[in-house]
Formats: structure tokens, C-alpha cells, sequence
């Protein structure tokens, strides 16, 4: 079966978001991803995989190693698609933030 690749699953997992935070500031090799872990050298690189499935990672071919780096316009998706929760909380939390403010003065 082929089951097409969610980008939200795909950051639901803890260890690809960790190899996104990684791969965040500098392109990175599989084997340079994979130190950081301590999992299996394969299970990194379906990790890799699904990342690169949903677009959240590019390769890029440097010689014989393939350079894994962010994908900043499928990442600013994934931003555009959570910012209104993040401004709804937000409004929430002042809200709060106000009545705790005022309750205290009494």
C-alpha cells in the first residue's frame, strides 16, 4: 500500500524533529545526522526518507555524499498553517493573563 506522506506526522515524530533542528543551520550527510543519535544508522535514514517525502528536507548531491538541508518554503507552510492557533492561544493567555491581574488587585 501506498500511504501518502503527512508533513504533520512527519514532525510529530521526535527524533525528525530533532533532525530538523540539526540540519536547521547547516546542511548535513546522513552519517553526520546519524552521529547525533543513538539509534541504528537505517532507522536514520527512514527518518531521512520521510522527511525528504514530505518535502521538509532537500538533498543535494556533493560528490559521492548527498547533503541533507531544510526546505525553508515547506517549512513557512507549516508556520502559515499554525499561526492562527498560535495567535488564538495567545489571545487566550492575555485574556487570562488580565483577569489574573485583576483578581490579584482585589
Amino acid at each position: 500500500m501506498n500511504l501518502r506522506r503527512d508533513v504533520f506526522q512527519a514532525i510529530a515524530d521526535p527524533t525528525r524533529r530533532a533532525i530538523l533542528l540539526l540540519v536547521a543551520s547547516q546542511s548535513l550527510t546522513a552519517g553526520a545526522i546519524a552521529a547525533n543519535f543513538d539509534t541504528a544508522r537505517p532507522t536514520v535514514s527512514k527518518h531521512l526518507q520521510i522527511l525528504t517525502e514530505c518535502e521538509l528536507l532537500k538533498q543535494e548531491q556533493n560528490g559521492r555524499e548527498i547533503h541533507y538541508h531544510i526546505n525553508a518554503k515547506k517549512m513557512r507552510e507549516v508556520a502559515d498553517f499554525i499561526e492562527p492557533f498560535r495567535q488564538m492561544w495567545e489571545d487566550r493567555f492575555n485574556t487570562l493573563e488580565s483577569i489574573m491581574k485583576e483578581y490579584k488587585s482585589k
